[in-house]
């Protein structure tokens, strides 16, 4: 499981007191902040209606733990495939991803009447199939990498927030966030024409923000340095194992009943491959200076 990965990473590099929590492995948000007491759980990703402990995503926990193997995209290789210069991106706003909000059906129908302004298409149909003839044809999808040959990167609501957000704010463009009561752990970080130019949610003011952009050259410009220099100081793999690390001891330290082992719960054992590794402490005994 996903969780047992990145505990194991964690207690690889360095000491964790013992904590017992929930997590919740899906999407939404769970905690109802009205019913007391309150249930303490951990999930990807929070909103104004619910109170739940947000922790980073699945996502780019994965691509952390992951990176320079089977994960294709991750925040240095989003950095590193980034050489194409301002000046010769395209003054248009892009975005691809499947249907998975109502929005997002609308961004097509505002792609279409302003085609000069939105390259714009779904690449899966999974909730509103029924509507494929009017929103499609579906588009093959294309490398992560390519979005940044367009100025203008759309973030737009999925089933919540759009957990892509990291990796745009990285690229070299610059990012239009919807308006969104989602949000993920670092989202209180970012300011509005600092990191990001903001849109409404219903998108009624999207293409004046596309143009306000694109009279605003530099500007945009320099929204998207911002955006990607806070990426660089705060979503890096270090400060993503750090954030983990933070939490799990702020946690322990309010954890009133004892931690132990109870009845049901399972034993999750270190994988074979991963037990050359040892643990935070075992292979700090001896020093090996370099010469």
């Amino acid at each position: 499981m996903f969780m047992d990965n990145i505990l194991h990473s964690l207690l690889r590099k360095m000491s964790i007191p013992d904590v017992e929590f929930i997590i919740n492995l899906g999407d939404w948000p769970l905690v109802n902040p009205k019913l007391k007491p309150l249930i303490p759980i951990f999930s990807w990703c929070g909103s104004e209606d619910t109170a739940d402990i947000v922790m980073p995503t699945y996502d780019i926990t994965e691509a952390t733990l992951e990176m320079m193997g089977r994960v294709s995209l991750d925040i240095l290789s989003v950095q590193s495939n980034n050489d194409i210069p301002w000046e010769q991106k395209k003054s248009q706003a892009f975005w691809r991803g499947r249907d998975s909000r109502q929005e997002r059906l609308d961004l097509i129908t505002l792609a279409r009447k302003h085609e000069h302004l939105i390259n714009a298409s779904l690449t899966n149909f999974f909730f509103f199939k029924d509507q494929e003839v009017e929103y499609g044809p579906k588009e093959k999808h294309i490398s992560f990498f390519k979005f940044f040959d367009y100025k203008y990167q759309i973030n737009i609501d999925g089933t919540v927030a759009a957990y892509r957000l990291p990796y745009l704010l990285g690229g070299s463009s610059v990012v239009l966030k919807q308006d969104s009561p989602y949000y993920e752990f670092f989202y209180n970080d970012l300011e509005p024409y600092v990191h990001f130019i903001p849109f409404k949610r219903d998108l009624s003011n999207l293409i004046e923000k596309i143009e306000w952009a694109r009279t605003n050259d530099k500007k945009a410009q320099a929204i998207a340095q911002n955006g990607r220099q806070y990426v660089q100081e705060n979503l890096m793999p270090k400060d993503v194992y750090c954030y983990h690390v933070t939490l799990l001891q702020e946690w322990s330290t309010r954890i009133k009943s004892k931690v132990d082992v109870r009845e049901g719960m399972e034993f999750i054992p270190i994988k074979e491959n991963e037990k050359r590794f040892g643990d935070c402490k075992c292979h700090r005994l001896n020093r090996h200076d370099e010469l």
